[in-house]
């Protein structure tokens, strides 16, 4: 059960209303009837004045009006109530000779009206009618608005503990393989470094970091014997390495709503601006730049770490490599913003 402070708004006792009409023994009239409900009564003479009084006191549940006024009338008086009081409920007051235009008011907005002259057991219950109705309405829409917050808080849970179950697989599959343990959290760390001299920053930033540490987890699909094989690599086994971006995306897919530039990096890192790359084939601007980021990120920490049929290459030589193939491999300004973010690639973390 939702706490006192946060239930539903309901019509209290000395509820304010507002009586309009341009007769003052009129309003006296109805003045005492509604007190005897528990209301605090305001008066106006005209629909300008009415609207005066409600910008003082703020909204009012209910506010009872005559159809003829001097300066602003009914009609334009629900109209302007309607647009800036849209949970103020308006009875209309009306002559026999005016239920046409009553009826008219109903599709305008008003929740009833009433036929003059009025009875006390007559208007009382049509307000207790109205207010019950505007009470259920109220409800309703806090209901409904606590529920879409509890679903939304529930739907972010979920993926929060997907996250850490897909980070702690990802983690798993690095553990068990010396050449690459750690090499997810340093491309993390490279790709946001570059993102920022990039001009990237809040959500787009947090994209980029867990793209960047997720970029691999596709491999978990992957035989260890190919990804460790010293020699190179058959045909089918590098149609086995080309899936992972393919495998990675489709296992995060519950992502593809909240964080769709982690799938975009997961997807195309391995693309190449000349087209060479895979699973896709994408050129140039066609590749997302969040994974042309981490492709260049991917590929200096690739050179500077051991792996089964390479030894490592000095940070100085990987640098030197990525501007080599900056233009046919990777983004030329995603290099240089990797060059810029660090400037002394010998103080980078490399794997030892």
């Amino acid at each position: 059960m939702p706490d006192s402070q946060d239930a539903p708004p309901v019509v209290a006792g000395c509820a304010n209303c507002l009586i309009v009409d341009d007769e003052p023994s009129v309003r006296r009239s109805l003045v005492r009837m509604l007190q005897t409900q528990g209301f605090h009564c305001f008066e106006a003479g005209s629909g300008s004045e009415a609207l005066g009084v409600l910008d003082r006191i703020g909204e009012a549940p209910l506010v009872i009006s005559d159809m003829r006024m001097p300066e602003l009338d009914g009609i334009g008086l629900l109209e302007a109530v309607r647009q800036r009081y849209p949970d103020t409920s308006v009875i209309m007051l009306t002559g026999m000779g005016e239920t046409t235009t009553a009826v008219d008011c109903l599709h305008m907005g008003a929740a009833d009206f009433l036929l003059k002259p009025i009875s006390v057991s007559e208007l009382q219950a049509r307000v207790s009618r109205v207010l019950e109705k505007r009470a259920l309405v109220l409800q309703n829409r806090y209901y409904q608005q606590n529920l879409e917050r509890q679903v939304h808080e529930q739907a972010q849970r979920i993926q929060e503990l997907f996250l850490q179950g897909v980070q702690m697989l990802a983690r798993a599959l690095e553990a068990k393989d010396a050449y690459t343990r750690g090499h997810s959290i340093r491309v993390s760390q490279y790709a946001v470094g570059t993102a920022r001299q990039l001009g990237f920053q809040g959500a787009r930033l947090d994209g980029i970091r867990l793209g960047g540490e997720l970029h691999d987890i596709g491999k978990i699909g992957t035989r260890e014997a190919v990804l460790h094989k010293p020699g190179t690599l058959t045909a089918d086994e590098f149609r086995q390495i080309s899936e992972h971006p393919a495998l990675g995306e489709q296992m995060l897919s519950p992502l593809a709503q909240e964080s769709p530039d982690v799938l975009r990096i997961v997807r195309s890192h391995h693309e190449r601006l000349d087209g060479g790359g895979f699973p896709d084939g994408l050129c140039g601007e066609n590749i997302p730049i969040e994974a042309r980021i981490v492709a260049v990120a991917d590929a200096f920490d690739a050179m500077t770490t051991e792996r089964p049929y390479r030894a490592s290459r000095a940070p100085e030589d990987a640098v030197n490599e990525l501007r080599r193939v900056a233009g046919t491999q990777l983004d030329p300004a995603a290099v240089e913003a990797f060059v810029d973010a660090f400037p002394d690639p010998a103080e980078l973390p490399v794997s030892a």
